[in-house]
């Protein structure tokens, strides 16, 4: 019993080991010629630095594995080298809990939404690091908003209700923020034809005879963010109405240099917001080929006197070019537009984040109530964004929103329906795959959408380990000098490879030596049979002088052949690379197939009966009915007798189902008559086989015969001339006894019917004379007899009765 234990024990040793040389293969398999290169394959692979860590003939590169294998394979723990990545925390200013009261004792950028403000992680390829964001609104944040709207002449109306515009915002934005201001800017379309009339009448006004309008422009900026309503409303009530010819109109070409000329329209560092009001669809990147305009827009400011002066110069933006600048300057758009053009506008939504749709009236009369919806709807809203992260550095997000509710939005960058003073926060995972070329420290910036703050992230990457700073150049470990000895190791030198740099790299074309002493990419070095000498097998001598091995990788053999009886290759050939080579008349993989064929022979002198194939001097039989040493048993076939049967009736009497065919299918043998069963031929008289059979047919008659075979093309049938027929049956006994056992059986059953009857009248007359003798007829106690003579009696005389 405790030598089965100990066996079992001993054998899961061993599957043990093979799976952890099978998990750590491939840190093996990357080849890594020193720490530096083993902590970046994987976050599971570890660097022994123990010098004495490798055995005779194993590369470098078999230091670097997994933990638990190195320590299966002898390495303490204290010399692996396995550096962890961190993050520490560098400016964390906490979140600014804010109330009205006390909003003037603060400035803009006094105001802290975001925490915390600056990390710095250091990254090993493969390992994430994760660290949590918190996002907090703060009450009675500051606003700068910029109304710009569509002056083309469909806009007149709309142009009267947006001239008081300034005081009633003011006025109804002091329930959101004490910090409010306003600008004013307007746009109608690029100064060129097909957009515009150019005709001298029609730039001096492009409107009607009895329309008073201004010359036709691209953009102009009106007034500068103001946080006095009274100026906003006095500017906006001396502008003038324009016209142009088509139906589209240049408004990007207005929401881009809004975008960038951050000084001009006065932008602070504070929630942004840019109202587009108009009535009409928009042009875009390529339309501006109508007008010979064929240069793509620079997305930089051009304004001089407050006027865009490049509209002929430069075509529209691209959707995508005013998502980057809106972005990059932390605007969030609200497309005040009428109904008609809604599903236009609701599309371009979608392509542009932080922004919003609402209908305008067709006066603009709604527009206020508008304005503030849409802030609402956007500032409750939390969209994470980054810029562009290095090559092989990965983000991602989860989010957790209000009451702990896991945010789905966005791949987990979204949180919406956040009210003033609700705090969430997002896990944000930093994982990078390799290090930069030059393991450079890098900076990305993470904020949230709409916002003026973000969080910076140093990422540093652990690309070396510490053991590496204490090498020792030059070592004569490293083949007199031709390297670094470094973490228990030689870093060879420019032109030199090898476990010890013993190669020249003049002779040897790859760094991978022991790559090119595996067989197909695999782990073992030489198949284990050998050592790797400069990118070269050299294999291992046997103590067997006769056995010895061979191959580029020392995998063949010729010891370690199939063998049958004992003996290698069944004695009956030699071994070659592990596979034996047969001589004549042998073949299998051991050499103990045979090509005789003498063993199949059947008694016909055929080959398994011709019903099968003889392999290794052992017939197989091809049909399954057919079984024995030569194919010829068949247990389920009909016997001989009965296959014959047929053919024998109707040859011999005329008989039986084949009589009408019996000239086409049974004319296969000779018949012969004979006398009786004692003429028909005896086995011990014959050479041949021979069958006798003994068949009915359907007059019940029996009938004999031999069947003989005297060779492959003759056939004999030896047949009794005359049938056994029983005798008939003697009818008049059986009718007579059939009708005398009838009547029998009839007066039996009528004596049976009359003694039954006789019971039963008997028993019916004793139950009469019984109730006869009980019944009684008393006259006087008949309760319904009544008698015909009547007593009377006079009551005066004499008190005698009188019968009347």
């Amino acid at each position: 019993m405790d030598v089965k234990l100990l066996s079992i024990a001993t054998l899961l040793g061993i599957l043990c080991f093979c799976s952890a040389q099978q998990e750590g293969s491939d840190c093996i398999k990357a080849n890594a010629q020193s720490c530096g290169e083993c902590i970046q394959v994987a976050e599971k692979c570890g660097w022994c630095t123990d010098a004495d860590f490798l055995k005779q003939g194993e590369s470098k590169s078999a230091r670097c594995d997994e933990l638990k294998s190195l320590i299966t394979k002898g390495c303490s723990k204290a010399k692996i080298e396995n550096p962890r990545g961190s993050i520490s925390i560098d400016k964390d200013k906490p979140v600014t809990n804010r109330k009205k009261e006390v909003a003037e004792k603060l400035k803009p950028d006094q105001i802290t939404q975001i925490q915390p403000q600056k990390l710095s992680l250091n990254l090993r390829s493969g390992e994430a690091q994760t660290f949590k964001l918190k996002f907090k609104r703060a009450e009675d944040y500051p606003i700068d908003l910029y109304y710009l709207m569509d002056l083309s002449f469909s806009m007149k109306d709309d142009l009267e209700n947006v001239k008081n515009l300034g005081t009633d915002l003011m006025r109804e934005m002091q329930e959101i923020t004490s910090d409010f201001r306003i600008g004013f800017g307007s746009f109608v379309e690029k100064t060129v034809m097909p957009y515009i009339s150019t005709t001298p009448a029609r730039l001096l006004n492009p409107c009607t005879s009895n329309e008073n309008c201004t010359s036709p422009f691209s953009y102009k900026n009106v007034l500068k963010l103001t946080e006095n309503g009274q100026q906003f409303n006095s500017l906006v009530s001396k502008q003038q109405i324009s016209g142009n010819l088509d139906s589209p109109e240049g408004g990007f070409d207005a929401i881009m240099q809004v975008a960038v000329c951050g000084d001009a329209i006065g932008w602070r560092n504070v929630t942004r917001l840019l109202v587009f009001s108009t009535d009409a669809g928009f042009h875009f990147a390529g339309d501006g080929k109508l007008g010979g305009i064929v240069l793509p827009n620079d997305g930089k400011c051009h304004l001089e006197n407050n006027m865009y002066t490049m509209s002929h110069y430069y075509d529209y933006p691209s959707i995508a070019h005013l998502v980057q600048k809106l972005s990059d300057n932390n605007i969030q758009t609200i497309f005040a537009v009428t109904e008609e053009f809604q599903p236009v506008y609701k599309e371009l939504k979608n392509l542009i984040p932080k922004s919003a749709v609402g209908t305008l009236s067709s006066n603009s009369s709604n527009v206020i109530k508008l304005i503030i919806d849409s802030y609402n709807s956007l500032s409750s809203e939390v969209i994470l964004e980054n810029n562009k992260v290095p090559e092989g550095v990965s983000i991602k997000y989860k989010s957790i929103c209000k009451n702990g509710v896991v945010g789905t939005g966005e791949n987990g960058r979204k949180c919406s329906n956040i009210s003033i003073g609700d705090e969430v926060s997002f896990d944000i995972t930093i994982e990078s795959q390799k290090c930069p070329s030059q393991g450079k420290s890098e900076t990305i910036r993470i904020k949230p959408l709409g916002f003026n703050e973000d969080v910076e992230i140093v990422l540093n990457f652990i690309c070396e380990c510490e053991c590496s700073k204490g090498g020792e150049p030059l070592s004569k470990i490293c083949h007199n000098g031709n390297g670094t000895f470094e973490c228990g190791a030689c870093r060879c030198n420019e032109g030199r490879i090898g476990r010890l740099c013993e190669c020249s790299t003049d002779e040897v074309r790859t760094d991978d030596l022991d790559g090119n002493c595996r067989k197909d990419n695999g782990t073992d070095i030489c198949s284990n049979n050998g050592d790797c000498v400069c990118g070269t097998c050299e294999c291992k001598k046997r103590e067997n002088p006769e056995e010895r091995y061979s191959g580029k990788f020392c995998d063949c053999d010729n010891f370690n052949c199939d063998r049958s009886n004992n003996k290698l290759c069944g004695g009956h050939g030699r071994c070659e690379c592990r596979v034996c080579i047969c001589d004549a008349n042998y073949t299998g993989s051991a050499c103990d197939c045979s090509l005789d064929t003498s063993t199949c022979l059947a008694a016909n002198k055929q080959i398994c009966n011709g019903r099968g194939t003889c392999e290794c001097g052992v017939c197989k039989c091809t049909n399954p009915k057919f079984q024995g040493p030569t194919c010829e048993i068949c247990p389920t076939c009909p016997g001989v007798c009965a296959e014959h049967k047929e053919c024998v009736q109707c040859r011999a009497f005329e008989t039986g189902e084949k009589k009408d065919t019996c000239q086409r299918d049974c004319s296969y043998f000779n018949l012969i008559r004979v006398k009786d069963r004692d003429k028909l031929p005896q086995p011990a008289d014959q050479s041949y086989p021979l069958s006798h059979c003994k068949e009915r047919d359907a007059n019940d008659c029996w009938f004999y015969y031999t069947y003989a075979v005297r060779n492959d093309t003759m056939r004999e049938v030896y047949v009794v001339e005359t049938l056994e027929c029983p005798a008939g049956p003697d009818i008049i006994p059986i009718v007579a006894g059939v009708v005398a056992g009838i009547v029998l059986i009839g007066l039996a059953l009528l004596l049976i019917w009359k003694l039954l009857m006789i019971i039963h009248d008997r028993r019916e007359f004793a139950k009469f004379e019984k109730e006869k003798m009980n019944a009684k007829w008393d006259t006087q106690e008949n309760p319904i007899y009544k008698s015909p003579i009547n007593k009377f009696q006079n009551p005066s005389y004499g008190r005698k009765g009188v019968v009347l």
